[in-house]
This record gives C-alpha cells, sequence and structure tokens, in this order.
C-alpha cells in the first residue's frame, strides 16, 4: 500500500477498506453543474487494474456496480477503454468502459490524489443507455441525459 497514515477516520476507513475489500468507494452528491458519481479508491493499488468512476447514477446503485467491477478485476477479468461489457446493470444492459482524461483528476479524484500521493493513477468510466437504449453520444440523446452522465474522456471546456 503507498505509505499512506490516516489523520482522521474517514483515511483510516479509506485505508481499511483497501486492505479488506481492495478498494473504497466515495459518493458526491450533485453540485450546482455537476451531476452526482462515484469513484473507487484502491483498486489500481490492489488489483493493478484502473479505478471506476460512474456519472449520474444514484449512490446505491454505483457502489454496488464499482463493488462488481473491484470483484471481477480481483478475479483477473481485465477491461479496457471501449470494450462493450455486461452485469453490471439489471435488465440485461451493455454497458461500455471509456477512457478518463487526467485534466477531471483533481476535480473528481481528491481521494485518489491523497492515495496515490499525486496523479499517477488510470480511471476508467462506466457508460450506461437510457433503458431505451440510447448512449449520451447518440444524436437523438437528450440534453438532460448527456448532462446527467457526463463523459470524462475528453479534458473540461
Amino acid at each position: 500500500m503507498p505509505n499512506r497514515e490516516a489523520k482522521d477516520g474517514e483515511e483510516a476507513k479509506a485505508l481499511a477498506d483497501i486492505e479488506e475489500y481492495g478498494c473504497h468507494i466515495l459518493c458526491v452528491l450533485a453540485e450546482e453543474e455537476l451531476p452526482p458519481f462515484a469513484y473507487s479508491v484502491g483498486i489500481e493499488h490492489s488489483c493493478n487494474a484502473p479505478e471506476m468512476v460512474i456519472v449520474g447514477l444514484k449512490p446505491g446503485l454505483s457502489q454496488s456496480i464499482i463493488n462488481e467491477y473491484c470483484r471481477r478485476v480481483r478475479n483477473g477479468e481485465q477491461f479496457s477503454v471501449g470494450q462493450r461489457v455486461s452485469g453490471f446493470l439489471g435488465g440485461g444492459f451493455d454497458c461500455v468502459i471509456g477512457a478518463v482524461h487526467p485534466d477531471h483528476y483533481l476535480e473528481h479524484f481528491g481521494w485518489d490524489i491523497w492515495f496515490y500521493d499525486g496523479s499517477d493513477f488510470r480511471v476508467i468510466q462506466l457508460v450506461y443507455p437510457t433503458t431505451s437504449g440510447i448512449w449520451p453520444w447518440d444524436a437523438d440523446a437528450g440534453e438532460w441525459f448527456r448532462k446527467r452522465q457526463t463523459l470524462l474522456d475528453q479534458p473540461p471546456s
């Protein structure tokens, strides 16, 4: 584990979760223009796989998806950007693994920056369709859906 010493109970919990489960998960509530999101801390350290972020879903569902991702990478499954994946959402919906541009790290991944003592870690985004099968990049995707599930593959504008 990176040379981390907990300065408070929250940091101690994060370190204990990473040691026991392979990751710690943070859920960030919506704020002004920023939709809610959840992300992992420690997966790259414990599993040599990228951290994961999910934008726009409820905290409980996001946490369940990240735990499933952690379980799968701990069992040796590998994921790559652009890959279509199943088993993360109910109802048989596939998702796509998206890239995350490093320019988003400071605004979105403060606990990862703390844990890794800088920005030397990888993050992927789990991108999901609407219940009608529309992706955020599709021409017929609604504005609300596009804003709710911001794609992090490009630098912030």
